[in-house]
């Protein structure tokens, strides 16, 4: 382990956590990353310092707190590129973002008979809330099927776009597969028929660099808690010209300029969509992690993460009935497999008897299991915390699961 990798580690007091009397090795990232000091310290500061309402009062400590909260918001915007501080709207998470979408553009917009995409490999937050909304307008949602590798067939998604598409919503990066999706191409191809474009970045803004302008897409989504930042924190980019043409999802304190009994006049973007009080530390806690990102940079951190992807994918290769599930040739730093007579509930809790934290079951991809006619895979989920000696132990302990069962 090199010194830059120690130092990295060093941030993350959770990494010192002993798990059944281990050393907690951590492979679980996809589902929430670990929280550096930088950000802890952001929380616990606030909260010591500055706890107060944003927005409503003029007294030093609101003022304080609704700088802060709206530094964060400005954080976004840079770090996706956004043209306009209006278009970051905060939400408690991806979830809550394409359910704004779905239950705002989508109920305001969309009549009778037109078309949703999606695709096979979409999580269950960009599937139901879709659903939901077909069977109250009478839409139809349609679905872009993968390949064995879990690549998206394109040319099948070509032949789904037509007039009647007004909305084609799609992962990034797959939580289940790890296949980073061309979504460049599929946005292009939407465009031509006017359709509103939606990406869940939930599982690529911690990877890769995003950038809104250069993508064009209408929508953006991801959950802070992924990136390193709180649970409890969404980001909803949307283009400010779709946004204001669009009604408030929620009601309340905060996203009205006035209200009588006789009519309320809602407030400017982007507080027209953020009813109530907020998670301002959380979203403060948000921006520190992005100064964190910052501060390594997406060269370092997606070579990192590839190697380790590289590495662990021939090591776990290697295993005799072992057999990875998503073998796109563009992928990122996720593996999910499953092991000839081993259910992965079984290898779950014997990995966690050792220390090791992996994610078992069907990660809210159900059509996927379904695709490859399994019940659930064991996922590994890395990130630029983990180290080639964590994948070597864990591939010794497979091995030995392995073993006890034959």
């Amino acid at each position: 382990m090199n010194n830059l990798i120690e130092k990295i580690r060093s941030d993350f007091p959770t990494l010192n956590v002993k798990v059944h009397g281990k050393k907690l090795i951590y492979l679980d990232n996809a589902a929430t990353t670990h929280k550096p000091f930088i950000v802890i310290n952001t929380l616990d500061n606030f909260y010591k310092l500055h706890n107060s309402n944003v927005h409503r009062g003029v007294h030093h400590l609101s003022q304080i707190a609704t700088n802060l909260y709206e530094n964060s918001r400005e954080k976004v915007r840079e770090f996706i590129n956004a043209r306009h501080f209006e278009e970051i709207i905060f939400t408690k998470g991806a979830t809550e973002s394409i359910n704004l979408i779905a239950y705002s553009y989508g109920r305001y917009f969309l009549n009778e008979g037109d078309e949703i995409i999606i695709s096979h490999m979409e999580h269950h937050s960009n599937i139901v809330p879709w659903q939901l909304l077909c069977k109250e307008k009478k839409l139809k949602l349609r679905i872009i099927p993968i390949d064995d590798d879990g690549n998206l067939i394109l040319e099948e998604y070509y032949k789904l776009l037509n007039e009647k598409t007004k909305i084609v919503s799609i992962v990034h990066i797959s939580n289940t597969l790890g296949t980073i999706n061309p979504i460049d191409k599929i946005i292009e191809e939407a465009k031509k028929y006017n359709a509103i474009t939606i990406i869940d970045a939930s599982q690529s803004i911690q990877h890769i660099p995003i950038d809104v302008q250069k993508l064009n897409c209408d929508f953006l989504v991801f959950s802070g808690h992924k990136i390193y930042g709180p649970t409890g924190t969404g980001i909803l980019y949307g283009k400010k010209e779709i946004l204001e043409e669009m009604p408030p999802y929620q009601s309340g304190g905060d996203m009205i300029k006035s209200v009588s009994f006789d009519r309320t006049i809602f407030n400017d973007l982007p507080y027209k969509f953020e009813a109530g009080t907020p998670n301002i530390a959380g979203f403060v806690g948000l921006s520190a992690a992005i100064d964190y990102i910052n501060n390594y940079g997406f060269d370092y951190i997606s070579n990192y993460e590839n190697q380790l992807l590289e590495y662990a994918t021939r090591k776990l290769t290697a295993i005799e009935n072992l057999k990875i599930i998503g073998n796109s040739s563009k992928k990122a730093s996720v593996i999910s497999f499953v092991i000839n007579n081993i259910h992965p509930h079984d290898i779950g809790t014997l990995l966690d008897n050792e220390g090791i934290a992996l994610r078992t079951g069907q990660h809210c991809t159900e059509p996927i299991m379904r695709r490859y006619n399994i019940p659930a895979t064991s996922r590994v989920s890395l990130c630029f915390y983990n180290t080639i000696d964590e994948i070597n132990v864990l591939y010794n302990e497979i091995i030995k699961i392995i073993n006890i069962f034959n």
